[in-house]
């Protein structure tokens, strides 16, 4: 008897529909944040590109990190907005495939990204008088490039992988966006080892340079317990406190998502997780750093003054 797959053309992404009565307050909630994101990564990128004081290894990778969170929120939380205020949940295959790809994409190289951060902290607690040769404009390039390369390889062998396999109905996506979880649940055979492949490479992709970051920070903790002065100690660890809460939220949430089995899959819960790490994390990092960083602070004080009215 012939089968019938591949028919599907289209999903739903159900998100929160179910909460009718909060479609207005969901939509001026998480405008109100996307535009607090995009603003806040946005002006971090101009200072560290304007400024000559922030033109560091530190900052280069900050100003990739800001540039991935813009992208990071510009592909879950326009296309929600949209939703929320027609009420039109339908997404092609196609644009399904293309969310999936950037998602991974932006998610794969902030995992990179954040280890090569991690090494840069390293060197300069570690290492200061090597910190020019190790952290040269070549090696931040070829870190933060490599970054970029593995998340495209990731985002497009994920994407290939999961809309190669059949899609014979239901079509409604228990979430806010093609998250590919909640996407391998609409597949209409058994997945179990396609969902074993997923974890599998999650766990590479994310533990791996979790692994190495926590290895970067426990030479960084040795170094600083070794300095004398309490005043010292609380100086170099000022340098790496933001990128560790950063690490923290980011890897404390993939690891939830990505590394669970597919029975632990619960499409009212991982929906939520999601939108902490793709909606909320991407407000929380300029906060983080530059409440805590002198050197951004001050160079927004020195643009400031430079776009005041001139003197005459």
């Amino acid at each position: 008897m012939p089968t019938n797959t591949s028919v599907v053309t289209e999903f739903i992404l159900v998100g929160f529909s179910r909460l009718a009565d909060l479609q207005g307050f969901l939509f001026s909630f998480f405008l109100t944040v996307y535009l607090l994101t995009v603003a806040g990564n946005l002006l971090i990128v101009v200072l560290v590109s304007a400024d000559a004081a922030l033109r560091t290894p530190m900052y280069f990778f900050l100003r990739n990190l800001s540039t991935l969170e813009i992208g990071y929120t510009s592909v879950t939380v326009p296309l929600l907005l949209h939703h929320l205020l027609t009420g039109q949940r339908r997404i092609p295959r196609s644009g399904c495939a293309l969310q999936m790809f950037f998602f991974l994409l932006f998610g794969a190289t902030e995992c990179c990204l954040l280890a090569a951060m991690a090494y840069d902290r390293y060197a300069a607690i570690c290492q200061p008088l090597r910190y020019p040769l190790l952290l040269s404009q070549r090696t931040c390039l070829c870190l933060a490039g490599s970054a970029w390369a593995c998340g495209a390889l990731v985002g497009l062998g994920h994407t290939s992988f999961i809309f190669s396999l059949p899609f014979c109905g239901p079509n409604a996506i228990p979430h806010f966006l093609c998250e590919i979880q909640a996407v391998l649940q609409l597949v209409c055979r058994n997945t179990s080892l396609n969902e074993l492949q997923i974890i599998l490479a999650a766990a590479l992709l994310i533990l791996c340079p979790f692994g190495l970051i926590l290895g970067s920070y426990g030479r960084i903790l040795a170094t600083i317990f070794r300095i004398p002065s309490a005043a010292g100690r609380l100086k170099a660890f000022s340098t790496c406190s933001s990128h560790l809460v950063v690490v923290c939220l980011f890897y404390g949430t993939a690891i939830f998502i990505y590394i669970l089995p597919k029975a632990s899959y619960d499409p009212a819960s991982d929906p939520l997780v999601s939108l902490f790490y793709a909606v909320v994390t991407p407000i929380l990092n300029p906060i983080i750093y530059s409440l805590q960083n002198a050197d951004v602070k001050a160079a927004l004080k020195r643009t400031i003054q430079k776009m005041g009215p001139a003197k005459i």
